[in-house]
């Protein structure tokens, strides 16, 4: 992981915190975080790791599990293990194959300007096929 404004911050397996966390370094995590990640470095969720909350941070890798709201100005890489739900805004995407994405996402350079995310909207069938979003 590269130091963007100091060392490295670590989450290890078997611990939980709840609260909020700020920081210009890099963080990886691998246990569990009940609260708010802002950074303007990278956020590594590891196989074993847990966020529920917001995430801001310029690049994300996620083998985990994230529940909540997710906002990466660069790149977000999902690994096959990652499950995601909530809200994502990401101006680059990788999904590998295998990964969860559960998430209504907002995606490019445009999306970062502060756009607010919202899922499709359905339009209703006139038939007996399912609904189709627009």
């Amino acid at each position: 992981m590269n130091e963007f404004g100091g060392q490295p911050n670590r989450i290890e397996k078997n611990t939980k915190i709840k609260g909020d966390i700020t920081s210009e370094a890099d963080f990886r995590i691998d246990g569990k975080l009940e609260g708010n990640v802002k950074t303007s470095g990278k956020v590594v969720i590891g196989k074993d790791g847990y966020i529920n909350g917001k995430v801001e941070c310029v690049n994300a890798d996620i083998e985990g599990k994230f529940n909540g709201e997710l906002s990466v100005t660069d790149l977000l890489s999902l690994k096959a293990s990652a499950i995601i739900e909530g809200t994502v805004s990401v101006s680059k995407l990788a999904v590998e194959p295998g990964a969860t994405f559960n998430a209504a996402c907002t995606m490019g350079k445009g999306a970062m300007a502060g756009a607010t995310t919202a899922a499709p909207k359905m339009q209703p069938s006139k038939t007996n096929e399912p609904a189709k979003a627009s």
